[in-house]
């Protein structure tokens, strides 16, 4: 299944942390099974640690279909997390 490292590493927002270059709002259910969070987690620490812009939110108990399927609560939050983001940096 991981045979191809270096395909996957091409495939990895990871690889291109660099080129961020505008602030970076990572949202992220902690239990989303396609993504885990500490995929996000290392790209926060990634831009944190070059000094880019970024903030990261977890969300407990929601999947990686936070945006259709989550819980109401959540969902709301997340779009306000959007809507200041947006306040803030457009």
């Amino acid at each position: 299944m991981f045979e191809d490292t270096e395909k996957l590493w091409d495939r990895s927002p990871l690889k291109y942390a660099a080129n961020v270059e505008t602030p970076l709002l990572i949202l992220h259910g902690e239990r989303d099974d396609r993504c885990p969070i500490e995929q996000a987690e290392q790209l926060f620490i990634a831009l944190k640690k070059m000094g880019k812009e970024t903030k990261l939110v977890r969300f407990p108990n929601a999947s990686h279909n936070l945006s259709r399927t989550g819980h109401p609560r959540q969902r709301i939050k997340r779009l306000n997390y959007i809507s200041s983001w947006f306040d803030q940096y457009l």
